[in-house]
């Protein structure tokens, strides 16, 4: 039996309470490679941001990532059922159903938001979704995620040609997939826009996939209650004319500028440990370069800020 197939045992508040405690420990380790990643992040996009989103603090963002990491194994750990009772409530339900009704098709745009996948089981009630599927490198881990996920109704393609092809046809069948937008993608599958202000590389799949297409673009999220009983969806219509621009730059910085709000709305729960800036070009990589380059960067290209409270 894989190891991991214990989770399925572990209540979820019990594995809640374990992530809770991990992250207080994280924080008080300054030096630690997250850390770092999250304050660089902080750094760089302080300056497009509301008042409300610059006092979220790094304890409130590395607890939100710990609780999501746990939540997603456990539900890769329990049938689909489970994770479908764990959904309380879903905001702007019709949204995402006048989306399923297109007959191009339904491309879900997720974010690394959030638990999305807890979501995963709910959405796939409402069809047989093509995915994109990239394999990690360790194999318990790996089958453990594709145990997981083969219990859905999804079909699992591959992060190449044949799967960009497959998540076509789907689409063009009136179909759905789901794609996560905010990966750093290899050069020849971006292009460099704006994401938070930040002229970076941004993968250009859900674009190309859109104008190809003329799918429907419904922005999804899965959220943690404040009262931590359970998770609340929220669907955002994603209308903008120029997510369907011939023009793949055009499309991709609208792509980008789409999920900022969705971002801003439940700041503290976006994956901000995650190296989404590593391809600037008129800095290179943030998180192998000097305080002083990157002060230097901040101050040359960015509009002044307040400090925040990113502590």
């Amino acid at each position: 039996m894989n190891p991991y197939n214990l989770f399925k045992f572990v209540p979820l508040p019990v594995l809640q309470v374990a992530a809770r405690a991990a992250a207080r420990t994280v924080h008080w380790l300054p030096e630690i490679n997250i850390i770092r990643t999250i304050k660089i992040n902080m750094a760089l996009t302080a300056p497009v941001l509301d008042s409300a989103c610059n006092k979220t603090s790094i304890k409130d963002i590395i607890r939100n990532q710990s609780l999501g990491s746990v939540e997603s194994i456990k539900s890769w750990a329990m049938p689909p059922e489970w994770s479908i009772a764990q959904i309380v409530k879903v905001h702007n339900k019709d949204i995402f159903l006048e989306g399923l009704a297109n007959p191009n098709g339904m491309l879900a745009i997720v974010p690394h938001l959030g638990t999305w996948e807890m979501m995963n089981a709910w959405l796939n009630q409402f069809g047989a979704p093509t995915i994109m599927y990239k394999p990690v490198k360790n194999k318990l881990i790996n089958a453990f995620i594709l145990q997981g996920r083969t219990r859905l109704n999804a079909t699992l393609v591959r992060t190449d040609a044949s799967g960009v092809k497959a998540i076509f046809k789907t689409l063009k069948q009136g179909g759905f997939s789901i794609v996560l937008p905010d990966h750093v993608p290899d050069p020849s599958g971006g292009v460099i826009v704006p994401f938070f202000g930040i002229d970076t590389l941004t993968s250009t799949l859900a674009s190309k996939l859109a104008s190809k297409t003329q799918c429907a673009l419904v922005g999804l999220s899965c959220i943690r209650r404040d009262d931590r009983r359970g998770f609340d969806i929220y669907c955002y219509k994603l209308d903008d004319p120029d997510l369907y621009h011939r023009d793949v730059k055009v499309a991709a910085h609208a792509l980008n500028k789409a999920m900022e709000p969705m971002i801003m709305d439940n700041f503290s729960h976006y994956m901000w440990g995650y190296k989404r800036f590593k391809r600037i070009p008129s800095l290179g990589n943030p998180y192998r370069t000097t305080e002083a380059k990157l002060a230097d960067f901040i101050s040359a290209n960015l509009p002044p800020t307040n400090p925040g409270s990113f502590s």
